[in-house]
């Protein structure tokens, strides 16, 4: 993607957008979202605006709240105050299942596959979304119900060559290397047809070449399937060669937000990694 398509701008509503979306409805938009735990308030007026096809990042120590931040926007976890939209909709009383119907797919910190069943079988679990067929038709083996295994084997078969994974399908999910099994994750959650893909440091276990093999997947991604990404990500490198636009939190508040170069150099997102620094002794 060219420089030009990475411009951020300030759209309409003050969010800080690609340009690239400024004429499209915001894949996501949060609005003094926050949730509470026996009076601790884990999130607070959490307020953040992604574009229908921008790669953005969510950073921050330990504990901030990132995680949290996640399991309120797949309805884990029900606000206590604010309101999420997804493409413009208002997300209130729906439960995780809607949510990723509606659209919203993610991976996990640890990897949730189901690791006795097959690699392509995994891919097949995301892909029921979609392709469906009733207990009757699979049951008697209707025609309906080989036709549409038949596509689920193509689809899955197409998703995983996206990460040049089609030789391991017939695998068991368990058995692969930790940056494959990562790696399947994606592309299960792929499976559900998300226009907002949200990734829970899918760099996490991987080496340096790995990690590059990640960045370039996720912008192909991106521009395949022209959804929106959010991902949590405490590889530096990765989040700031990646990332268009990142949210930096911190005790369940934002303290900063930008492009990946104001972020970087934004003294309060440095004192919070690297704690106050010292005045030197005269």
């Amino acid at each position: 993607m060219s420089e030009n398509n990475r411009k951020m701008v300030w759209a309409p509503s003050t969010a800080f957008i690609p340009a690239r979306d400024v004429d499209k409805i915001p894949v996501l938009e949060t609005r003094h979202l926050g949730i509470e735990f026996g009076g601790l308030k884990a999130v607070d007026n959490f307020n953040i605006t992604i574009g229908s096809t921008e790669i953005s990042g969510l950073i921050g120590p330990n504990g901030a709240g990132k995680t949290t931040i996640f399991n309120l926007l797949t309805k884990v976890y029900q606000p206590t105050t604010g309101t999420i939209l997804f493409n413009g909709k208002e997300t209130s009383g729906m439960n995780t299942v809607q949510i990723n119907k509606a659209g919203i797919a993610r991976t996990f910190q640890n990897i949730r596959l189901f690791s006795t069943l097959s690699v392509e079988d995994n891919v097949k679990v995301g892909l029921h979304n979609a392709m469906k067929y009733s207990a009757f038709s699979g049951i008697l083996r209707l025609p309906r119900y080989w036709s549409t295994e038949k596509r689920m084997h193509r689809r899955a078969m197409e998703l995983l060559e996206i990460f040049d994974m089609q030789d391991m399908a017939r695998y068991r999910a368990g058995s692969l290397p930790y940056g494959a099994q990562r790696r399947l994750e994606i592309l299960r959650a792929l499976a559900t047809g998300p226009s907002l893909l949200l990734l829970d440091e899918p760099a996490a276990g991987m080496n340096p070449a790995e990690t590059v093999e990640l960045m370039e997947n996720i912008r192909k991604i991106r521009d395949t399937f022209q959804i929106a990404i959010l991902l949590i990500e405490h590889d530096m490198k990765l989040v700031m060669g990646i990332c268009e636009g990142i949210a930096v939190l911190n005790y369940g508040r934002i303290i900063a937000k930008g492009t990946p170069e104001e972020v970087q150099n934004n003294p309060v997102v440095i004192e919070a990694y690297l704690g106050k620094q010292k005045e030197a002794k005269a």
